[in-house]
């Protein structure tokens, strides 16, 4: 899945749910004190604004060009450089915090990715992923718009992971680490505005799926999407109730 020139549509829609996160992250890494951080995968910037607002010192790391451009616009003095895992270009032990939100779930190696996240902290090291994602109900929208799913998608047996909280933590012992894993769970209330926003724009699987229809394809994807949405509306959010596992590692 490419998440090219998707920046302003996530930054409008996903970026406030994976933004869910952000608090328990804070507590799992204790008081900044000024201690140097890296935001690894940081998408539009919003979480590496709040760890400096918290006090850290932040670098943020993004590989997408259109994310980028979206942190810059949204938080102008943030130090956001170019860069993709596994291939970081940091030196070993170069950060005392690294975290990946969100991140390992999509990287084509998440073995390698996460060696690599681990041999730049100095400190702490923590990752997410999720156990339950708002996949569910775009497999609804598409499975209510008798459309047929797109097979496929899921990375080599290999290099894939059980999207589970043991499955993380089995994935990343692989990896070297040496984590504490939990749980997160938590409600999302996006606008029906906004997740439609995030099909258009064609950010995750049903952004992609969505981009592969052709046009009748898409009128049966859009009256399925705002039928289930109009079912589901509380108020004008449609609510998402999302678990994260979350991976910690005291490094060093």
């Amino acid at each position: 899945m490419s998440w090219a020139g998707t920046g302003e549509a996530y930054a409008s829609s996903y970026a406030d749910l994976c933004a869910g996160t952000g608090p328990r992250l804070r507590e799992l890494a204790g008081a900044a004190r000024g201690r140097s951080l890296l935001d690894a995968g940081a998408g539009d910037g919003r979480l590496a604004a709040a760890w400096r607002d918290a006090g850290w010192r932040v670098t943020a790391c993004e590989p997408e060009r259109s994310m980028r451009e979206a942190a810059v616009r949204q938080h102008p003095d943030l130090d956001i450089v170019d860069g993709a895992l596994p291939a970081l270009p940091f030196a070993d032990d170069a950060f005392d915090a690294v975290v990946a939100n969100f991140v390992l779930n999509h990287v084509a190696d998440p073995r390698a990715g996460a060696a690599e996240l681990r041999r730049i902290a100095r400190g702490v090291v923590i990752a997410t992923t999720w156990s339950a994602s708002p996949s569910s109900f775009w497999a609804e929208v598409t499975a209510l718009s008798g459309l047929t799913p797109v097979a496929g998608g899921r990375l080599p047996a290999d290099r894939d992971f059980a999207r589970t909280a043991p499955g993380f933590d089995r994935m990343l012992r692989d990896a070297g680490w040496h984590p504490k894993v939990t749980e997160l769970t938590w409600t999302w209330r996006p606008s029906i505005d906004a997740l439609w926003r995030s099909v258009e724009g064609g950010v995750a699987g049903a952004g992609a799926f969505y981009a592969g229809l052709d046009g009748a394809g898409r009128v049966r994807f859009r009256r399925a999407f705002e039928r289930l949405a109009a079912e589901l509306s509380d108020g004008g959010a449609v609510p998402h109730t999302q678990t994260a596992a979350i991976a910690v590692e005291r490094v060093r």
